[in-house]
């Protein structure tokens, strides 16, 4: 875990199969180096040989899993084996049932049509967390909360279904990656967990 602002020191690597979840914050890169001076997972995850299995974007929040472990990379990233992920969507207005039908059975994006999802609105009093930058917020557009649930991972795919069906996604968190959650995990913080 993330302690008084910096990631706490990871235990003797061992050449054990590692399995780290971490809260990406935002506008954190999803690798380890970045030739531009970017945030990246090196800020906030020590532990030696751990890579991420599949990836965040940049201006996206949420669990990212890592690990040593070619096995579990491949499991968790490989759109063949269809793991579900789970992401919060904060969209520019209120979609009504035809646009959430429209996500449910598949929305045709440049790429080709995405697999059928779960897309559900969700009601949410407040963000699970501040973002910083805040997002941006115009009186006249209202805005909304929806629960997403895909099994493929095509570039930005969450951010296109919704702007296809008329709603912008204004923050996206993914919550969670086939059985692993986010949980209590704050922006910056990771543990390990067990192995399957």
């Amino acid at each position: 875990m993330k302690k008084n602002g910096r990631p706490a020191r990871a235990a003797h690597f061992s050449g054990r199969p590692v399995l780290i979840l971490l809260n990406k914050p935002f506008q954190v890169l999803c690798q380890f180096t970045d030739n531009e001076g970017r945030a990246t997972l090196a800020d906030y995850v020590d532990f030696p040989g751990v890579y991420a299995a599949g990836r965040l974007d940049y201006d996206s929040e949420g669990l990212v899993a890592l690990t040593n472990s070619g096995r579990l990379q491949y499991i968790i990233s490989d759109p063949s084996n269809k793991l579900p992920k789970t992401y919060l969507v904060q969209v520019e207005g209120v979609p009504d049932e035809a646009a959430l039908a429209k996500l449910a059975s598949g929305v045709l994006l440049k790429d080709g049509m995405t697999r059928p999802a779960k897309a559900r609105l969700v009601d949410m009093k407040a963000a699970p967390w501040p973002r910083t930058p805040p997002i941006r917020f115009r009186k006249s557009v209202p805005d909304s909360w929806l629960e997403i649930t895909i099994t493929e991972g095509k570039n930005r795919q969450v951010r296109r279904m919704t702007a296809a069906v008329g709603h912008p996604a204004l923050r996206l968190i993914r919550v969670s990656i086939g059985q692993w959650e986010l949980g209590g995990l704050k922006p910056g913080e990771w543990k390990e967990v067990e192995v399957p």
